[in-house]
């Protein structure tokens, strides 16, 4: 058996700022009252024409295959996840196969929302830890932006979320000290309308039935979050899931040397860091600067930890998600 190591990392973001005080010429809310709740100054959008999910995720990709050494041509697979593709069907990573100019590989597309990376990440783990492929490309990219009822009415959701891609290249790592030591993953589906996009959807409302019914009061097609109570499941399943891995590798939590939280809200990774008693340099955030960028947060937020010097060799990683499904997932890593 093997294990996976993370060779390469890049991410990508729109050039578009979008501030807290730009929203409020469009929203009835101010700058005050997003950061209280949320901790987000601001987030980016892309400008339609220019950016997609699956060229966002492309371009992250460029910068992570570059990063790693490994050439295209010795890539065995694709995992991208996302809950914003291009198309409703096919998903993007066959586009992504397509537009990276890979050979005719497998592309596995994961419809976890803001765990979706950490779910990415260990589908090509057991790949890589049976031996069935040695170079995988697993891409998290998100746009929000032209999804969101951006209007007063939706503005609990709207000014959370914001556009952007992040990629890492695992490969087949010999020495089993070193890499992905576990993932752990949860989910909990009788909650699933406490966070929820439910049209269009096949088993509701399909696109026929909100152009016959033409509708401008029909909410089902934004986004609908219940805040409070995905705050109050958040704090406890992200406290769950890293204990769970951090037993599972015999480790406390003084050997973490980087947290790394899917970046939903500021107020949860603060009051997470709290519970265990981490020091601000053991726990990485930049919702500040992009807003949630689902399936995309982890990976961009890994990779600009890991530029900024802040995780070195040896260290141990933790990688942490809660959101709609509910589902939740843990990565542990020994850099």
């Amino acid at each position: 058996m093997y294990h996976s190591k993370i060779t390469g990392l890049g991410f990508y973001v729109p050039d578009n700022v979008v501030t807290n005080d730009d929203l409020s010429k469009v929203i009835d809310t101010n700058d005050e009252w997003i950061q209280e709740r949320t901790g987000i100054q601001e987030r980016r959008h892309i400008i339609p024409g220019e950016d997609t999910t699956t060229s966002m995720g492309v371009k992250a990709a460029e910068i992570a295959i570059k990063r790693s050494g490994v050439a295209k041509e010795d890539i065995d697979f694709i995992v991208f996840a996302t809950l914003s593709p291009d198309y409703y069907f096919p998903g993007p990573g066959v586009l992504v196969q397509r537009d990276l100019g890979l050979k005719t590989i497998g592309a596995l597309d994961v419809r976890n929302q803001c765990s979706g990376f950490i779910y990415a990440l260990s589908v090509a783990d057991q790949y890589i830890k049976t031996g069935m492929y040695k170079n995988i490309l697993v891409i998290g990219s998100e746009v929000h932006s032209s999804g969101l009822d951006m209007t007063s009415r939706g503005r609990g959701v709207s000014v959370i979320f914001g556009d952007g891609a992040g990629a890492a290249l695992l490969s087949r790592e010999e020495d089993l000290t070193k890499g992905i030591l576990s993932t752990h993953l949860h989910s909990e589906g009788q909650h699933a309308e406490e966070l929820i996009l439910k049209a269009p959807g096949m088993g509701g409302r399909w696109v026929s039935d909100i152009l016959a019914d033409n509708d401008p009061e029909d909410e089902s097609y934004y986004p609908h979050m219940n805040g409070q109570f995905v705050f109050k499941n958040a704090v406890v399943r992200f406290s769950e899931v890293i204990n769970e891995g951090l037993k599972a590798n015999n480790l406390e939590v003084s050997d973490i040397d980087m947290l790394i939280p899917h970046q939903a809200n500021l107020r949860i990774s603060q009051f997470i860091q709290n519970k265990f008693k981490l020091r601000d340099d053991q726990v990485f955030n930049n919702i500040q600067k992009y807003g949630n960028t689902t399936a995309a947060s982890i990976p961009i937020a890994l990779t600009e930890a890991w530029e900024q010097g802040k995780i070195k060799p040896g260290d141990t990683v933790v990688l942490a998600a809660f959101g709609s499904g509910f589902t939740w997932a843990s990565a542990i890593i020994k850099w």
